[in-house]
């Protein structure tokens, strides 16, 4: 199984969908080995806390805790991003983890750049490659990005709008635009 630790943004992103069928949060899980830092379980129980979407995400992601590992991992005070963003990449590139799922979407660029040999993958992107694998038909990929758009206030993300892109090519079973 690929190695990949998560953050708190893209599981609660993944809870905000748990609830349907297939679940990618259950497909993610059965198919990756996924380690979680501390931190990043602190933050999910804080945001589980709230009487919101977010918050009801955050606990169906901890309804699970027994099917993901969690390390504990000393912060690097100065890096730039919450404690939870921080100590995934640092998590990440300690074990030499194959992929960090994360969604803190204004920060990508510093996160994609901390990275050692970790290939960053999103939310949006791990959906398209649920489809491309034949775990979730593109249909069903297409309706969970526009839920987890919805909760997550996404409408205008670059990212999602290029995942909805290639979703509805992979939906006509078109090649990607390359673009």
């Amino acid at each position: 199984m690929v190695l990949m630790v998560a953050d708190t943004s893209a599981l609660v992103s993944l809870g905000t969908v748990a609830g349907t069928s297939p679940n990618p949060l259950d497909l993610l899980l059965d198919s990756h080995t996924v380690v979680v830092p501390e931190q990043v379980v602190d933050e999910l129980t804080e945001t589980a806390s709230y009487d919101d979407a977010s918050g009801e995400a955050a606990q169906a992601v901890l309804d699970r805790h027994s099917a993901f590992e969690t390390r504990s991992i000393e912060l690097d005070e100065t890096f730039p991003l919450d404690d939870g963003e921080n100590a995934a990449v640092t998590l990440a590139n300690d074990i030499d983890a194959v992929q960090l799922l994360c969604d803190e979407f204004n920060r990508l660029a510093l996160v994609h750049a901390s990275l050692a040999d970790t290939r960053l993958v999103t939310t949006p992107i791990l959906l398209t490659a649920l489809v491309r694998n034949d775990a979730i038909l593109p249909d069903a990929a297409d309706e969970f990005l526009a839920e987890m758009s919805d909760a997550r206030s996404w409408s205008s993300n670059s990212y999602v709008k290029r995942a909805q892109s290639t979703l509805r090519q992979q939906r006509n079973n078109e090649e990607p635009d390359p673009k």
